[in-house]
């Protein structure tokens, strides 16, 4: 069998973005975005949802999960850490959230947000991050389509 876990061709892959740190989430989102289309993913099957911050990801990625009609979804977003323990309430709640929607619906996610001391360790990952979260929605889509129909 041929690899096909970086072959985007024919999926459906929802972005989820909070609009909180936005200039970060927006580099984040374009390194996604470019990853997803040069591994195969038309642009028009890549559709964004913007939320207000971290919080209200995992809510959107269930209601985007239900409807049947992504292959996966992303997740993005940016953590910046600040002097109180708000970080690691919004980073931990956020994440299980997120771990808890594709269990629920078995449509795999990847998770996208990034937790920093601050706005420069965030920047210097959102390239790299971007292209992680591309690669890993798309291997987990077709694994799961490989898995359910059989073929393995």
């Amino acid at each position: 069998m041929a690899d096909i876990s970086s072959n985007g061709k024919g999926l459906r892959i929802a972005i989820v973005i909070s609009r909180f740190n936005e200039a970060i989430g927006e580099h984040l989102l374009a390194a996604t975005g470019k990853a997803l289309i040069e591994h195969g993913v038309l642009e028009k099957n890549i559709p964004v949802i913007r939320v207000p911050g971290a919080l209200e990801i995992p809510l959107a990625l269930k209601t985007l999960a239900v409807t049947k009609r992504f292959d996966a979804l992303i997740a993005l977003g940016s953590i910046v850490r600040g002097e109180t323990y708000h970080f690691e309430i919004v980073a931990n709640e956020s994440a299980a959230g997120i771990t808890a929607v594709q269990l629920d619906t078995g449509v795999p996610i990847a998770n996208g947000i990034l937790t920093t001391e601050n706005d420069a360790q965030a920047f210097a990952r959102v390239e790299q991050k971007g292209l992680d979260c591309a690669m890993a929605a798309i291997e987990m889509a077709r694994l799961l389509a490989e898995i359910r129909s059989g073929e393995m």
